[in-house]
């Protein structure tokens, strides 16, 4: 299945002044539109089809493919979140939350859905699906999983497990009010776009943090490091 994008001018990009620049064409804080087609037959192609089975090591946002050793990530906390790729008619969309900013753990942060997993989870997967049902009011069934991506640590002491699922509209919102302050939507064009990502290395060190823009909202931490990571895993084409 491949989106077609929208051509150099849309109604969003539509320049902004008498000159025909459109270099303040978003500074109304709209996003800008996405730059490249999505193909759900090649993103589906390049998805890990079991847990675990590539190491990816990295930190809590940091574009570092060898920040910590194995080992040490085998003694952390095991976590899945779903990378929620809801079928728009127009275009893919990925879901995000923003955490309340009284919780312990990334208060107020952008997130995927997600949490640790329970006693009862039988998988990676089925973490991934009851914490989507608590934090949103999806329910399984608009859910179908299609593969995943590599395991990620983080500095608050978690081993990641990203689940890449697509989500059928339509659906109802119910968005957990101890857990969820906002949910939203961004095209997954854009959040593919590497030309998107914002890299800053930190000084004195080999690592690099990347960040996410989104009109007046920044995705950063391990959710942009996740987004970041399949976006190159993508643009090289992937190991088969």
């Amino acid at each position: 299945m491949k989106i077609a994008m929208p051509s150099e001018s849309c109604e969003s990009c539509e320049p902004s002044d008498s000159s025909g620049s459109s270099a303040s064409s978003h500074a109304s804080g709209r996003p800008p539109c996405p730059s490249f087609p999505v193909d759900l037959e090649y993103l589906r192609a390049a998805l890990l089809k079991d847990p675990g089975t590539e190491e990816r090591i990295g930190g809590h946002g940091w574009d570092d493919e060898n920040a910590e050793s194995v080992e040490n990530s085998r003694k952390l906390v095991p976590a899945s979140i779903m990378f929620p790729i809801v079928l728009r008619d127009d275009e893919p969309h990925v879901l995000f939350t923003r955490r309340t900013d009284h919780l312990r753990d990334h208060p107020g942060q952008i997130c995927f859905p997600g949490g640790r997993a329970d006693p009862g989870d039988a998988s990676a997967a089925d973490t991934a699906i009851r914490e989507v049902w608590e934090e949103t009011g999806i329910s399984a069934d608009r859910v179908e999983v299609i593969g995943y991506l590599p395991d990620r640590w983080t500095i608050t002491g978690f081993r990641i497990t990203p689940v890449v699922a697509l989500v059928r509209p339509p659906f109802e919102l119910k968005p957990d009010a101890f857990e969820v302050a906002d949910i939203f939507e961004a095209p997954l064009a854009f959040l593919l776009d590497l030309a998107n990502h914002r890299v800053t290395l930190v000084p004195g060190s080999a690592r690099s943090l990347v960040s996410i823009p989104y009109g007046e909202r920044n995705i950063w931490g391990a959710t942009a490091g996740i987004i970041h990571a399949f976006s190159k895993r993508l643009a090289a084409g992937f190991p088969r």
